[in-house]
């Protein structure tokens, strides 16, 4: 006889897949919002909407006790394209889960399953938090305002991390992933005939100065110790093969540890842009768009995560080679702003099939790590954990 405990695993691991199969945008997730809220009704989970596609669950609700914990996941899909062979493969053209969030929402779910069968055992309440729009949407933003955290003590999450060994997790004290930021750059300059650049003023080759420019920028102005990312990612500039065009646009994005150091790359975006399209003679313009802050952990809450999965899974769980901070960006950083939490990564590389990393055509989640995920999150509320 399959026990309670597998059957919300083998569940979690099938609805993931349908939900991979079936990818929405953020602020779009009309059916993976859908899907959720039937799953916690077969579950008698009582439930509310929260900005409009965001759900949360409460369990035992009634009681007074202390810390009132929220676990967190992830809806929202990617505009990508999706490459892969399985036989869960998107079946929305453009759109992806190559991030891992149909498996952040599948593990929550069979959290629920888990929690709702112990919820007589909990010591305290529990909320489940079913966030959209973490991909640049700012949902946990709207999550907030909209009243997630209200009487919430402590918040809890996790994010699969293909560049580390399966089930290896950091979860340190402070920084775990960096903030971030956009820009676009417009250089104006005068189109015409390939054949007389010297009546041009040529902004392809005043993009490519600058593009160079900008990628020295953590090189020759920041400390080497300091971590940060600029990256000049696209260049726009149609035309054709004897056509000078008029313009040219560049985008990019910034990866920072603390405002003082978004203030400084901020600042020499504007300036060496400006300053070497100058030289060119073509007119620049920059706009800079801050994006999410620092996601950084308070010290007890990542103790708590870094302490129950010790004893989960021993040493041997705990990765000590990959560099924190991660230099990528998660809107979990709202909520720590808030109230006291903590954000783990977890490998999820335990060979080819998931070593793409997120972001990537190639990328699928990791079915593997729903029940060392749904483990750690039964202890981090004081749930029994099965046999």
């Amino acid at each position: 006889m399959v026990s309670i405990w597998q059957q919300a695993i083998n569940h979690a691991q099938q609805l993931r897949r349908q939900i991979h199969s079936q990818p929405e945008l953020g602020w779009h997730e009309v059916e993976t919002a859908r899907l959720i809220r039937e799953q916690l009704d077969l579950l008698r989970i009582p439930w509310e909407p929260c900005a409009e596609f965001g759900t949360l669950a409460r369990l035992n609700p009634h009681s007074k006790n202390k810390p009132h914990i929220v676990l967190r996941a992830d809806m929202d899909a990617l505009p990508i394209v999706e490459r892969t062979q399985h036989d869960w493969v998107s079946q929305h053209e453009g759109c992806m889960h190559a991030c891992g969030h149909d498996g952040h929402t599948a593990t929550l779910l069979a959290s629920a399953a888990w929690l709702k069968s112990v919820e007589d055992q909990l010591p305290a309440p529990v909320t489940l938090l079913f966030q959209p729009a973490e991909e640049g949407g700012h949902g946990a933003k709207k999550m907030i305002e909209d009243g997630a955290l209200n009487g919430i003590d402590e918040i809890y999450g996790w994010h699969n991390w293909p560049a580390m060994p399966f089930g290896k997790l950091i979860c340190p004290d402070g920084i775990v992933m960096c903030g971030n930021g956009t820009f676009d750059i417009t250089l104006t300059g005068q189109g015409g005939h390939a054949s007389q650049p010297e009546l041009c003023r040529d902004p392809v080759l005043a993009a490519s100065a600058v593009t160079m420019a900008l990628q020295q920028i953590v090189s020759r102005h920041l400390s080497p110790q300091q971590a940060a990312v600029v990256n000049v990612s696209s260049i726009e500039a149609p035309s054709a093969a004897t056509v000078i065009p008029d313009k040219a646009v560049l985008g990019g994005s910034i990866r920072v540890p603390d405002q003082k150091t978004r203030d400084v790359i901020n600042r020499l975006i504007v300036e060496i842009s400006q300053q070497t399209a100058a030289s060119y003679g073509v007119c620049c313009e920059v706009n800079i768009y801050p994006r999410y802050e620092a996601t950084i952990n308070h010290g007890l809450q990542a103790q708590n995560v870094r302490e129950h999965w010790l004893a989960e899974y021993g040493q041997a769980g705990m990765e000590t080679e990959t560099l924190v901070p991660i230099m990528a960006s998660e809107d979990f950083s709202y909520y720590l702003n808030e109230i006291p939490g903590a954000f783990a990564l977890v490998g999820a590389d335990d060979g080819p099939a998931h070593q793409s990393v997120c972001h990537s055509p190639f990328y699928d989640f990791n079915d593997q790590l729903i029940p060392l995920v749904t483990r750690l999150y039964a202890r981090l509320v004081g749930a029994p954990l099965p046999e």
